[in-house]
């Protein structure tokens, strides 16, 4: 492939760390360097010989630096066609000299962004000649080099020294395509930023990418996009998979509804087979590993709060994949650090989006994130006999439970632990049978517990199998032509029963 040597270049960056060794290739080989302001200066400090952009056009920088390459002898050197004759007589005719290299950052928008900066200074880092430059120096690639990141400067610089100061249409084609992400990626942030919503569209951008050992199944390849590293801070264990982050996600999501008493849950495949509150965060452990001590092998296991000596030594016997927590005790960590692969992640205090989306069939859905979490005084009694206090502590744990297990689902509980639950089931019929089923074979009596819909009830069949083991109250959303028919029934048998108004589907 015919190479092209690089005669002269362009350097505008807001980044100078990591530009030195490049710096020092392009005096190597004497490439013509062209510059503007902080950049010159520090190009000139590395002994190159720079000539100004305002010296070069003739014209200074202007309104508080907003404009300084914005000129035709500036994009006429990146844009002509070097194989056009009447591109090559223009240059002549106008005294533009030919850029073969274009080496420009952005400004920081996203940081200023994440700054919480003021509405003022975020809109100074919308970048124009930057981006102007590289999107200019992206689509005449076939004759001119875009650096468009202080990321690619090293990958550069070895370029340019293997090839001993050229490149060929496939490098200079590779870079521009990277130009054309950064350049998306930072057009979709700005938009997001303006728009907060108002135009209906969809749009995101995530660069940062972890290839994954592969995806649900080893046939499928897997990847993360986003950056880990600002929720967690990985203290110990192998890589996540996909299915680690699929179940970590379920438990982040479960236990930010418990924000006050030391709360601990267990999850398998995105749903809950043990949540408890307790005076201790221990405590919360072996009574959350009651729930289901079968299924909590191999699980994901969230706290609220930190590990301790006594919770590790606890959490040690049982094999898990992942634990979760805002701190970890030094004795604590030492203790679960025995297992080479267990996972061990601190998070961090970070909000998490309020929208989510995902894949399906040809497109995208998006929808706002399920924020509403029902208490006591969103609670409508509808039965004669009104919920007791205790009752009333059990269904809002019940609930919060219940919203972040897969439909059809049905929950039952007592105040601060889970008994068991029914879970993606095709009737909530069966979601309650097996609900039952799974309590009665972990040694709990259903007597005097709760029990938690995520939609309403069509028939009073489910309150009917609930008040024959023993359920006292029930909390579900209402809303069914037949509800009247499933108080009557709770009347006649001394249930209390709660409406909501609010349904938890979770698909």
């Amino acid at each position: 492939m015919k190479m092209k040597k690089i005669k002269s270049a362009l350097i505008s960056v807001y980044y100078k760390d990591k530009l030195e060794p490049l710096v020092a290739l392009l005096n190597k080989y004497n490439v013509q360097l062209y510059s503007t302001g902080g950049t010159q200066t520090f190009l000139e400090g590395q002994g190159a010989q720079v000539t100004a952009v305002e010296d070069l056009t003739q014209y200074p920088a202007i309104f508080g630096g907003r404009v300084k390459t914005l000129h035709p002898k500036v994009f006429g050197g990146i844009l002509h066609r070097r194989d056009h004759e009447t591109d090559l007589a223009e240059t002549e005719r106008y005294e533009i000299p030919a850029i073969d290299l274009v080496i420009v950052d952005l400004y920081p928008f996203e940081e200023t962004v994440a700054s919480g900066a003021s509405e003022e200074d975020t809109i100074e880092k919308i970048d124009i000649g930057g981006i102007s430059l590289i999107r200019a120096a992206a689509k005449n690639f076939k004759d001119v080099l875009v650096v468009s990141s202080r990321e690619q400067y090293t990958e550069v610089a070895e370029l340019l020294s293997e090839k001993e100061g050229a490149t060929d249409l496939e490098d200079r084609k590779r870079f521009a395509a990277k130009a054309f992400d950064i350049s998306s990626h930072y057009d979709t942030h700005i938009f997001n930023y303006l728009n907060a919503g108002e135009t209906p569209v969809f749009k995101s951008s995530l660069r940062q990418r972890t290839p994954l050992r592969y995806g649900e199944n080893p046939h499928q390849q897997g990847a993360f996009y986003g950056d880990l590293t600002a929720l967690f801070d990985q203290l110990h264990g192998k890589q996540l998979s996909y299915n680690n982050l699929v179940d970590v996600d379920a438990a982040v999501n479960l236990i930010s509804e418990f924000t006050d008493e030391p709360a601990l849950a267990i999850i398998k495949h995105t749903n809950a087979c043990g949540v408890a509150v307790a005076p201790t965060i221990e405590q919360a452990y072996l009574n959350a590993l009651a729930c289901d001590p079968v299924s909590a092998f191999g699980g994901v296991i969230v706290a609220n709060k930190p590990i301790d000596q006594a919770t590790a030594e606890e959490l040690h016997k049982l094999f898990f994949e992942v634990l979760i927590a805002p701190e970890f005790e030094p004795q604590a960590l030492t203790i679960l650090q025995g297992k080479k692969n267990r996972i061990l992640l601190r998070r961090k205090n970070i909000a998490l989006p309020e929208k989510q989306f995902k894949t399906l069939l040809n497109g995208v859905i998006e929808q706002d994130k399920d924020l509403k979490t029902e208490t006591e005084a969103d609670f409508k009694v509808v039965t004669k006999r009104a919920t007791t206090p205790e009752e009333n502590q059990a269904l809002v744990f019940a609930a919060k439970v219940c919203k972040h297990t897969k439909s059809n689902t049905i929950v039952l509980a007592r105040a601060n632990q889970l008994l068991a639950s029914g879970v993606g089931q095709t009737s909530r019929v069966d979601a309650l049978r097996q609900a039952i089923e799974k309590a009665e074979s972990f040694g709990f009596s259903l007597k005097g517990a709760v029990m938690a819909s995520d939609a309403f009830f069509p028939f009073p069949d489910c309150v009917e199998i609930a008040s024959k083991v023993g359920i006292a109250a029930v909390v579900q959303p209402g809303g069914s032509v037949k509800d009247q028919d499933s108080i009557d029934y709770c009347d006649s048998q001394d249930m209390a029963m709660v409406f909501t108004g609010v349904r938890h589907f979770l698909h």
